[in-house]
């Protein structure tokens, strides 16, 4: 499964993969292999980037269109 949104979101924030991969402390091949799917996203990095991206993990793995989380 490929994770667009993760994608997407460190595109618009205008990051490259090895500086999300900097604030993760994971390898940016690490990271690659998650936004392309070629490996499944640990839950300790879907909330690290759920919280930086200020989103849901719902959000980030398409299970919701609603990208603000509700406070």
């Amino acid at each position: 499964m490929k994770y667009q949104r993760i994608e997407d979101l460190r595109i618009d924030s205008d990051l490259t993969q090895k500086q999300i991969s900097e604030v993760l402390h994971i390898s940016q091949r690490s990271y690659s292999h998650y936004e392309t799917g070629t490996r499944g996203i640990p839950v300790d990095i879907l909330i690290k980037l759920a919280d930086y991206y200020d989103t849901t993990i719902d959000y980030l793995v398409g299970r919701t269109d609603r990208k603000t989380p509700v406070k």
